[in-house]
């Protein structure tokens, strides 16, 4: 059966990011095998509404923006667990922008997101069992978001053949097909960029469509101006771009508050 393509994968576009500004306030720890940044909610109370965060190509190890929008998730009253599906391998580590070509000469872009693609295919599943075995409750309720490269995952999710997460969000995704809408069972909420290289806006009204049809729960935020990457690598100098972020950000915890 056809399953055409709708979100691409990671192109050059996703090398370009503005670094963000701040002190952390999660820490690093070891969730079955696989590195995890986890922020904390202002009360224990809250750790039962858990947030699955599944990274962009920069990752969550050395990324700072990252790590700062699990703390800002969390602070809204969620208990955050993101995810290191690249080992410590994220792309900036070979390529620092779009334009590099120093840092690592004959850096192959492909065989990377493959080889790392492989891994948290395999990973992901072990990884959320492993989630819900140490922090689940029969109260614990679950979101899940992803940021390009953590699309997919976030879709797998919303299923309907494992309705792990209640609710779900993405922001500028990749590696997405047809099926993942129309298995979609859980609300969904889109945050999308004018310009995006790898969802563009036929495929955006392809995914509205089928969502539709399916008689599926969900919301597209669209930000003119802005392109792949603004809700997490955008330049925070700019305060359009500044605004898109936290919108991008802040829609999404309204939307997993209604939902959890």
């Amino acid at each position: 059966m056809s399953n055409p393509v709708l979100a691409s994968p990671p192109g050059d576009c996703c090398l370009k990011c503005f670094p963000h500004e701040g002190a952390p306030t999660g820490k690093f720890i070891t969730i079955a095998d696989v590195g995890t940044y986890i922020a904390r909610p202002p009360t224990p109370a809250q750790e039962n509404r858990v947030i699955l965060y599944f990274p962009d190509v920069w990752g969550i190890d050395i990324f700072i923006n990252g790590q700062l929008l699990c703390d800002y998730y969390a602070s809204q009253g969620f208990l955050v667990l993101a995810i290191d599906y690249f080992r410590g391998d994220p792309v900036q580590l070979h390529r620092k922008d779009r334009q590099d070509t120093t840092t690592e000469p004959g850096f192959d872009y492909e065989a990377w997101k493959a080889k790392h693609q492989v891994f948290a295919a395999v990973a992901v599943p072990k990884w959320i069992d492993a989630v819900k075995a140490q922090f689940g409750t029969p109260e614990t309720r679950y979101a899940a978001v992803g940021y390009c490269f953590g699309a997919p995952y976030v879709m797998d999710a919303l299923s309907e053949s494992t309705s792990i997460a209640c609710v779900g969000a993405f922001g500028h995704p990749a590696f997405l097909n047809e099926s993942h809408f129309n298995t979609c069972a859980r609300p969904l909420f889109l945050s999308c960029a004018e310009t995006d290289h790898t969802f563009p806006a036929a495929s955006r009204h392809r995914a509205e469509e089928l969502l539709t049809a399916g008689k599926r729960t969900f919301h597209i935020q669209l930000f003119s101006g802005v392109e792949h990457g603004f809700a997490l690598r955008g330049n925070m100098d700019d305060p359009y771009e500044r605004f898109t972020k936290e919108e991008s950000a802040s829609s999404i915890v309204r939307w997993f508050t209604k939902f959890m």
